[in-house]
This record gives C-alpha cells, sequence and structure tokens, in this order.
C-alpha cells in the first residue's frame, strides 16, 4: 500500500536533524575524550607506572602502552555516547 507520499507503509526515513545533532557532538566530545587519554596516559605513566615498565624492561614503550589502554577506554566510552545518544534522537521514523 502507497500513502499519498507514493512511499510503502512503514518505510523508514532518516531524520538528518537528529542525525547532525549526534554526530557534532560526537565530534565534539571525542575530542575531549581522546586528548584526556592521551594527555592522561602520558602524565600517569610519567607519575606512577615508570618504575613498573622499567622493572619489565619495557621502559621505551611504557607510554604508548598505558596511552592505548586508555584509547582503548575511549573508544568504549564513545560507543556507549553514540548508542545512548541514539536512543534519544533516533535516526529513523516510520513513514
Amino acid at each position: 500500500m502507497l500513502d499519498a507520499t507514493n512511499q510503502p507503509k512503514g518505510a523508514r526515513r532518516i531524520k538528518w536533524i537528529n542525525v547532525s545533532t549526534v554526530l557534532s557532538a560526537a565530534i565534539l566530545i571525542a575530542a575531549e575524550v581522546f586528548g584526556a587519554a592521551f594527555a592522561g596516559g602520558w602524565a600517569l605513566y610519567n607519575i606512577l607506572l615508570s618504575p613498573l615498565f622499567e622493572l619489565v624492561g619495557l621502559d621505551a614503550y611504557g607510554v604508548h602502552i598505558t596511552q592505548g589502554t586508555l584509547f582503548i577506554g575511549g573508544i568504549l566510552v564513545m560507543a556507549a555516547f553514540i548508542r545512548n545518544a541514539m536512543r534519544v534522537e533516533p535516526f529513523t521514523t516510520s513513514g
């Protein structure tokens, strides 16, 4: 069955304003999350973890390991943000 707009009933339409809102917020929050992961990894390594990495012989890679761990945490934070944002601002609507 077609409705007045010649689209099948039950067809899903993209709500571009919601997509734009979530995408813009995700870009802003991602810059903050990954910037904090980079700076936090460096600081955490220098303040607390450098003796531990020296002990196991990974001193040259310690900063990168710490930052990589926090970046993975940042990816999880961003995935959770986008999943929750899509629930609040749905990307599609029925016809």
